[in-house]
């Protein structure tokens, strides 16, 4: 199971889409930014997945799965470990991608699959004293968020949506794009990258 909110930041995405810029009350030439977008629910076997409270995703096989250009990966159940085949498949679309989005605990699978090795990355607070230790060849960062290069870390689930607001700005946030008012009309968070004293672990 994935948890929902692990993978809602993809909203954002589908909120720049042509087909909801124009259900949106935007001005023409706002809505005329619109993506063409594609979105591709991915596993193993290309049959449905699980998202936690129940909810289904349709989803296609790793052998028909169309190269991709933005890579999305929320965390798996605890104790789960990749296989070799999901493993392969990670650094396939690794190769193939422009970006890779690590929220929460997805970034356990790259780092399984070796992509985290010599780079800068973040995890869930409660990790990374054990990331440190257990994966010593990458420099793990205690923040919301981290990039080096084209892989993007969270902390824990909701820094996602941080994170996803940092790598639309980087990519499509020129001066007077849709992209400003999506963020106004979503309510999306706009804070800092840093956290404040005792955010993110226990009591």
């Amino acid at each position: 199971k994935t948890e929902i909110l692990d993978v809602a930041q993809i909203d954002l995405l589908n909120g720049m889409s042509k087909p909801t810029l124009e259900m949106i009350p935007l001005p023409d030439h706002l809505k005329g930014q619109g993506l063409d977008i594609e979105f591709h629910w991915v596993s193993e076997s290309g049959k449905p997945g699980h998202l936690t409270a129940g909810g289904l995703v349709e989803t296609i096989s790793f052998d028909n799965c169309p190269s991709l250009d933005i890579v999305l990966m929320g965390a798996h159940n605890f104790g789960y470990m990749p296989n070799a085949t999901e493993l392969a498949f990670v650094r396939k679309a690794h190769e193939q991608c422009s970006a890779m989005l690590l929220i929460c605990g997805g970034f356990e699978a790259a780092n399984a699959a070796g992509l985290l090795r010599g780079k800068t990355a973040t995890a869930p607070r409660l990790l990374l004293e054990s990331l440190r230790k257990d994966s010593p060849e990458t420099n793990w960062i205690d923040k919301r968020w981290a990039r080096d290069g084209k892989i993007w870390t969270t902390g824990a689930l909701l820094n996602g949506l941080d994170m996803m607001m940092a790598f639309v700005r980087e990519v499509w946030g020129e001066e007077k794009s849709v992209l400003e008012p999506l963020i106004d009309i979503g309510g999306w968070p706009v804070r800092s990258i840093e956290y404040a004293a005792g955010e993110g672990l226990p009591m």
